[in-house]
């Protein structure tokens, strides 16, 4: 039987894929949670195989959730599954130590498919995502500007991409708004970029946004 801890911030989403699951003959829910500090906490207390773990979560980010999860238990399977595109954070995910990365339109089918193949120590990735990673893998030393933001420096640069402003930035991930403005800055100085459009046109360039 493989156990599945369920981490995400809409609890219409945790009963939607505790629904999924649930008519599966090997799969259990054995918990879940509403934030990262939660499921690192439930980890550590309870045994479990597989992490099904979004990207946005409140407070302390999946990746961020991801990192110190592998870090605590190297042998523990996180599958992402996020709201987000494969060209945002896909690579990033697999980089930091995820077994998978699914985005929420996936089917049902396709979630359980997953969840089986990490648990017997596999990657689920999707054909799209898996030339993305070879491309990425082949190409030469220079790092993209992007690649060297910290992961919730890259969430905010992705979110300012998007057309957001700092204070729906600051409402969406449960932070101040002085320290969106500070990411903000620190985005500013890393990509060498000088306002919100050069960060646009920079992320439209590179695929991280449509």
């Amino acid at each position: 039987m493989i156990k599945v801890l369920v981490v995400d911030d809409h609890k219409i989403v945790r009963d939607g894929l505790k629904q999924i699951l649930a008519e599966t003959s090997n799969i259990v829910v054995v918990d879940e949670a509403g934030n990262g500090n939660d499921a690192i906490l439930f980890v550590r207390q309870n045994p479990c195989d597989v992490v099904l773990l979004d990207i946005a979560l409140p407070g302390m980010d999946g990746l961020q959730v991801l990192q110190t999860l592998k870090q605590e238990h190297p042998n523990l399977f996180v599958l992402m599954l996020s709201m987000y595109p494969e060209e945002q954070y896909a690579i990033r995910a697999l980089k930091a130590g995820a077994s998978g990365y699914l985005t929420k339109d996936s089917a049902s089918e396709e979630l359980i498919q997953a969840i089986s193949k990490v648990a017997q120590g596999g990657k689920y990735l999707t054909l799209s995502l898996a030339e993305k990673l070879a491309f990425n893998l082949d190409e030469n030393t220079d790092v993209p500007p992007h690649e060297r933001l910290s992961s919730r420096e890259y969430q905010v640069m992705c979110k300012l991409a998007e057309g957001q402003s700092v204070g729906d930035i600051a409402a969406e991930l449960n932070l101040s708004v002085k320290t969106v403005s500070t990411y903000r800055s620190r985005i500013l100085e890393k990509m060498n970029l000088k306002n919100n459009a050069e960060v646009i046109r920079y992320a439209i360039k590179q695929g991280l946004v449509t």
